[in-house]
């Protein structure tokens, strides 16, 4: 299948640079699987569209300030250090620019208030990648300056910088443990008072854990869609959620993946049996594209995605190609904001 297969014509005006004014005000389209039927919601009532008995698997990973504003040691040349991957207590893998004069033995320093985070650049990789040492100028904990002098690293494609409300914002209110440098977006729409109508409906929740990746914005330069390679991401899942999910397969109820992030280690747990999953720390490098046969997601609550991206694909496995590309030239023509903070669908 080519990658071209998934291009649509996106307005920039209808990329969202903010998230609306309340959480939970977005809107939510609802895309039906069976017939590729649309129609148009809000989010708030997201319960509507579900039942009793239905399964909401939601990703609990938390964003950490991963993107550190430095200089250059003596020059004092500016640095720009996305902090990817932690490899070790004190080694990371990064993205840095500029990349060229930043060769190995190169030394950063990122001011803060109090304490300063030195860094050391160690290895040179592809794309910009880089393995940095990072230390703090008093030895006191790396963790912690880096909470107090990182920003959040929002999507390339939002073009301001970030704001000290994108900490709470541009963060799920169930988010619990820190270890992403981009938000599973889709749990950003959720608000107490949505959860509290699923549960009076009937709807039962579980959380797993995976951590994003910088790789979520990969694009794919391959022409043939099978020749995309996604990028290794961590994840988890607890004895309670494989018990939840279990149980949900065994009794034949569905299970709604909340993110695309959710619907990926979903899809890569290993089935004992066809309705037993087991508690598993792991990590997944599965690409979901059309041709996939879902195990486990019936459905997927999501944010609208970039054009020829991994994530549209994903979509398109479980709603089909033609279904969700048409759905989405309705979103365009109706307006809905897309992307990070942009409005929600559900297909169901």
């Amino acid at each position: 299948m080519d990658v071209a297969d998934f291009d649509f014509d996106l307005p920039d005006a209808l990329i969202a640079q903010d998230p609306p004014a309340r959480r939970g005000e977005s809107r939510l389209l609802v895309l039906s699987r069976a017939t590729g039927s649309v129609r148009h919601s809000r989010f708030a009532l997201l319960g509507e569209y579900l039942r009793a008995g239905d399964l909401l698997v939601l990703n609990n990973t938390k964003v950490f300030p991963a993107r550190l504003l430095g200089q250059r040691v003596p020059s004092g040349g500016a640095v720009e250090c996305l902090l990817l991957h932690r490899l070790d207590a004190e080694r990371w893998d990064a993205l840095m620019h500029p990349g060229q004069k930043l060769k190995p033995g190169a030394r950063v320093v990122f001011p803060g208030s109090g304490v300063d985070l030195q860094g050391e650049i160690l290895d040179q990789h592809f794309f910009g990648r880089r393995t940095i040492r990072l230390r703090t100028s008093d030895g006191s904990a790396v963790d912690a300056a880096i909470d107090a002098i990182g920003h959040i690293p929002l999507p390339p494609y939002i073009k301001r910088e970030d704001r000290p409300s994108d900490r709470e914002r541009y963060q799920t209110i169930y988010a619990s443990r820190q270890g992403s440098v981009a938000a599973p977006t889709a749990g950003l729409h959720f608000t107490e008072e949505v959860f509290a109508d699923l549960r009076s409906r009937g709807v039962e929740r579980a959380e797993l854990t995976l951590h994003v990746g910088y790789g979520t914005f990969k694009p794919v330069r391959a022409e043939r869609v099978e020749d995309h390679v996604v990028d290794p991401e961590e994840f988890s899942l607890d004895e309670a959620a494989a018990e939840a999910i279990s149980r949900a397969l065994r009794e034949r109820r569905r299970i709604i993946a909340v993110g695309t992030t959710t619907a990926r280690a979903l899809e890569s747990l290993k089935l004992r049996g066809e309705s037993t999953v087991e508690p598993v720390n792991t990590t997944t490098q599965l690409f979901i594209h059309p041709g996939h046969q879902f195990r486990i997601v019936t459905g997927l609550v999501t944010n609208f995605h970039l054009p020829r991206s991994s994530l549209l694909m994903l979509v398109s496995a479980l709603a089909g190609r033609e279904h969700t590309l048409d759905a989405y030239d309705e979103a365009v023509r109706k307006r809905y904001r897309f992307y990070s903070y942009g409005d929600a669908m559900l297909v169901i």
